[in-house]
């Protein structure tokens, strides 16, 4: 069986945390590069917006709540989501990041975009917000108790969180997110079919939920299937390529399933 160090992804805490500006700052600073204009995009496209001049403003002065409600006096999301897949490289940034502390989960095809996006400065701004919109669907209490179950989660407290998570996927058996920690859960407890179950579960409701893609990647290796994990962990490549670590794992199993 080949042996890597496996485990889903999990969300970094149960809250939709504001990121300090120090989170941002690799790749917001790039964006000062110049970076030739785009012939493929209008004209209109490659003008400065007065997004790009509040996202160099921030850039300044790295005033996070500053920067998003200048962008929420000024634009509605769809302008945002325009403006994130079609805008010059400054403008996709500064879309991007508004929309990870404007937007909810309606956004996630934007964000979903964006991880494969050619600049990656934007790469990098949808990488690190969409876990976090991801927990954004649902109304009010159903978002409080996915913070318990993840609250739960990284408190070990797997049985509790996998009962919470059944009782709410209950009612809102649309909610991917819950599927997804309850698949970690799973895991944790060594209950490998279910954990693969429930990130399947995810990826159907959540198609850009790479997270899941890994999790089921873990789960085949764990049940000694090292060539569906393979196929799992490049379908999370192909969501997010960002992803250097399964990078890595997916060039040791080629290699060691080469070498049968």
């Amino acid at each position: 069986m080949i042996r890597l160090k496996v485990g889903p992804e999990r969300t970094a805490s149960p809250l939709i945390r504001a990121p300090a500006a120090a989170d941002f700052a690799l790749p917001l600073l790039r964006s000062r590069e110049l970076i030739p204009a785009d012939p493929s995009q209008p004209a209109e496209s490659q003008r400065s917006p007065t997004l790009d001049l509040l996202y160099e403003k921030y850039l300044h002065h790295e005033q996070t709540a500053q920067f998003i409600r200048a962008v929420s006096q000024r634009y509605l999301p769809s302008t945002l989501c325009r403006l994130a897949a079609y805008g010059s490289h400054v403008s996709r940034r500064a879309a991007v990041m508004a929309l990870t502390f404007l937007g909810d989960y309606s956004h996630n095809a934007v964000l979903g975009r964006a991880l494969q996006d050619r600049d990656r400065g934007v790469r990098m701004l949808a990488d690190n917000g969409i876990r976090g919109l991801w927990r954004r669907d649902g109304n009010i209490r159903q978002q409080a108790d996915l913070g318990v179950i993840v609250r739960l989660v990284n408190a070990e407290a797997y049985h509790d969180a996998v009962d919470l998570a059944t009782d709410l996927l209950d009612e809102a058996a649309w909610f991917a997110e819950v599927w997804n920690q309850r698949g970690i859960a799973h895991f944790a407890l060594r209950q490998f079919e279910d954990a693969a179950n429930d990130c399947h579960q995810t990826l159907e409701l959540n198609p850009y939920h790479f997270g899941a893609a890994v999790g089921i990647g873990h789960c085949y290796l764990e049940m000694d299937d090292p060539l569906a994990a393979l196929e799992s962990f490049r379908r999370a490549l192909h969501l997010n390529p960002g992803l250097e670590d399964v990078r890595a794992q997916v060039n040791v199993l080629q290699k060691q399933l080469d070498g049968r």
